[in-house]
């Protein structure tokens, strides 16, 4: 079978195991139309929020210093604590995924995240905001994975890397709206104000999913075609099945550079490391990261019609990272030239908005619809537990005194070293994707 067949399959062949019958009994794939897109479309705004959240220290980076008198390294973990809930959470939500279903899950994780963002607005010591970003990290966690569930559910496997590539686009939207509006919030309505407004707007969005989302086109599963499989079950599956182990490589090579700019060190680093002021600084992100959003659903589309474009896209893109991260931290006599240091940004955010694009559709190989919560989880979690092991990194490095070339050390190793057992991955044996319709 060609790689094009195997992908448009309506039938899953899955590893052996014990949920393995199962695999040969889900249902044809659903249709999509105008109501998947309703449903799909509110989930993916709870999914704009979270990440909105998610990156709103970065353009508040600089106030919560004073606010809470902490020094770059302290300050780090602020939105670290939150990154590390959401990695420790992405396999038990996968799991939730995919026995509870996404209304009941994003129902949740949106008040989860309101009440967060509203603890962090009224928060008077460190400890009382660090209680509010965990809060916001547990929303967090359980957005994504339930919004490429929905996908999953709701469209056939064709348009599966399409609608996870416009997944993409709105957490792109999201990490970019964090920084220039939030900036002018803040200056405007002063920091508790500016939180408990989108403290308010993320409630809203909770009571639109209880309203709109429903799991499935079609109401339950019949009985017998998803067996509950146990936990540990579901990890081992997606573990020996080949497709999650690419998107766990792809993830950890490709979303951590821009993520971690996004989070929390990219609007210090274009102002106190380049030189921009901190206007021009906001502006540039924002403006970054708008300019890329096309990337993501153009692979998607790509990918979901013409599979082999999948291994030569994520080969390219894996070296570029490897590439412009070693230019930014090695360049003699300290950062290189702004056109540089700019290009390396725009192609990691390029790279992260379209990371769901490839990495969940590689994730997607060999499992039907119905269990790829766990494995979603794991692509996740790679992703991000790298996010966190550099974020924190750089903050230590800029404590000591050192400068953001040194800082940025440990996030170019790691996409260096994920990117060369990505491209390893995929030239010793092509992708195969298999699907349930």
């Amino acid at each position: 079978m060609t790689e094009t067949a195997a992908h448009t399959a309506t039938t899953t062949t899955a590893p052996a195991g014990p949920a393995a019958s199962a695999a040969r009994t889900v249902p044809a794939g659903p249709a999509g139309g105008a109501r998947a897109w309703l449903v799909w479309g509110i989930g993916v705004s709870v999914y704009f929020l979270a990440m909105f959240h998610r990156n709103g220290l970065g353009a508040a980076a600089l106030e919560a210093q004073e606010r809470f008198d902490a020094g770059p390294a302290l300050l780090s973990m602020l939105p670290m604590l939150q990154l590390l809930v959401y990695v420790v959470l992405q396999v038990p939500t996968g799991l939730l995924a995919d026995r509870v279903g996404p209304r009941v899950s994003l129902t949740a994780g949106a008040v989860l995240m309101a009440v967060g963002v509203a603890l962090f607005a009224v928060a008077p010591s460190l400890g009382t905001a660090i209680a509010g970003r965990v809060l916001i990290g547990m929303g967090d966690a359980v957005t994504f994975l339930n919004v490429i569930r929905l996908a999953a559910l709701w469209f056939p496997r064709s348009r599966y890397a399409l609608v996870s590539g416009l997944t993409g686009v709105a957490g792109g939207i999201g990490q970019a709206a964090s920084v220039a509006p939030l900036s002018f919030a803040l200056h405007g309505l002063g920091w508790t104000g500016a939180f408990l407004a989108f403290s308010a707007v993320t409630l809203v969005m909770s009571l639109l999913v209880l309203l709109v989302v429903r799991d499935r086109p079609t109401g339950p599963l019949p009985a017998g075609t998803r067996p509950r499989v146990r936990a540990l079950e579901s990890i081992a599956e997606a573990l020996r099945t080949r497709g999650p182990r690419l998107g766990m490589v792809h993830h950890a090579a490709i979303m951590p550079p821009y993520t971690t700019l996004g989070v929390l060190w990219g609007y210090p680093f274009l102002v106190e490391g380049v030189g921009f002021a901190p206007g021009v600084a906001g502006t540039l992100l924002s403006g970054i990261g708008a300019a890329v959003l096309w990337v993501s659903p153009l692979i998607g589309a790509l990918a979901g019609r013409h599979p082999g474009v999948r291994r030569p896209l994520a080969t390219t893109l894996a070296s570029l990272f490897a590439v412009g991260w070693l230019a930014v931290v090695g360049w003699p006599g300290g950062l290189p030239p702004t056109g540089v240091v700019l290009a390396v940004l725009m192609v990691s955010a390029a790279g992260a908005v379209a990371a769901p694009a490839l990495s969940f559709d590689f994730a997607r190989d060999g499992l039907p619809a119905e269990r790829t919560g766990v494995a979603s989880g794991l692509v996740n979690m790679s992703g991000f537990l790298t996010t966190v092991v550099v974020t924190v990194a750089a903050g230590v490095v800029l404590e000591t005194g050192a400068g953001f070339q040194a800082a940025f050390v440990p996030l170019t190793v790691t996409t260096a070293l994920a990117g060369g057992a990505l491209v390893t991955m995929l030239w010793r044996r092509p992708p195969r994707p298999v699907a349930d319709g």
